[in-house]
């Protein structure tokens, strides 16, 4: 059974690489690249891949966010989280979307392999290089997630990242196709949730959470 994948990395040399490595499998082929979270949740709508590589810290909509949004509207669709981050943030914020797998990027291709076919067999993979005090902390607190992030809405989220990026309170609203008023009322609700009052303190708690990233 052939799988189809969606890569979606907002490094060109790395979905090349991908590809290549990729491609040399007779029961895997690529079916889109994506450069960014948002353009991979209207790839994979249209193309429905069975499993989606899917960064962790991209720009515009991070990873996390668009696994959630993929999964839920394309319950069939496994997302494999391929990161340069171990951090317990990421894999929790990656798992708790609804990705089937969590890896590394300095993994060998075997491992890469294996890990989509555990997915594609409804398995979840973490790869060995994220500890298990890692694991286990994502365990315990996947049902009874309580932090200030878990508060904030899908569109809050959106407009944090955005915010935190460099985006202006007029550029957001045209990305978003939404008013000025409305990202102005969304910033005011992000900041009274979060208690914070600046986009230095915002952007500290974003790239805390795995809302963005600073080399994204």
């Amino acid at each position: 059974m052939m799988t189809r994948v969606l890569l979606v990395d907002d490094h060109k040399i790395l979905r090349q690489g991908l590809r290549t490595l990729l491609e040399q499998e007779e029961d895997i082929h690529i079916v889109g690249e994506a450069d960014n979270g948002r353009s991979s949740v209207k790839l994979a709508g249209e193309l429905a891949p069975d499993v989606v590589i899917m960064d962790v810290a991209m720009p515009e909509l991070n990873g996390i966010d668009a696994t959630r949004r993929i999964t839920e509207a394309l319950p069939g669709a496994r997302v494999l989280a391929l990161s340069m981050h171990s951090d317990g943030r990421y894999v929790k914020g990656m798992l708790q979307a609804g990705a089937r797998g969590y890896i590394l990027k300095d993994c060998a291709a075997e491992e890469l392999t294996h890990a989509i076919r555990t997915v594609m067999a409804n398995k979840v993979y973490v790869s060995p290089g994220v500890t298990g005090a890692i694991v286990e902390d994502y365990v315990r607190q996947l049902s009874a997630a309580t932090d200030g992030s878990a508060s904030l809405s899908h569109r809050e989220r959106e407009v944090l990242q955005l915010l935190t990026e460099g985006g202006s309170t007029a550029n957001i609203a045209a990305e978003l196709h939404l008013s000025v008023k409305t990202i102005e009322t969304h910033r005011k609700r992000i900041m009274d949730k979060l208690g914070l009052r600046s986009i230095a303190e915002l952007t500290k708690y974003a790239i805390r959470e795995g809302i963005t990233a600073l080399d994204c």
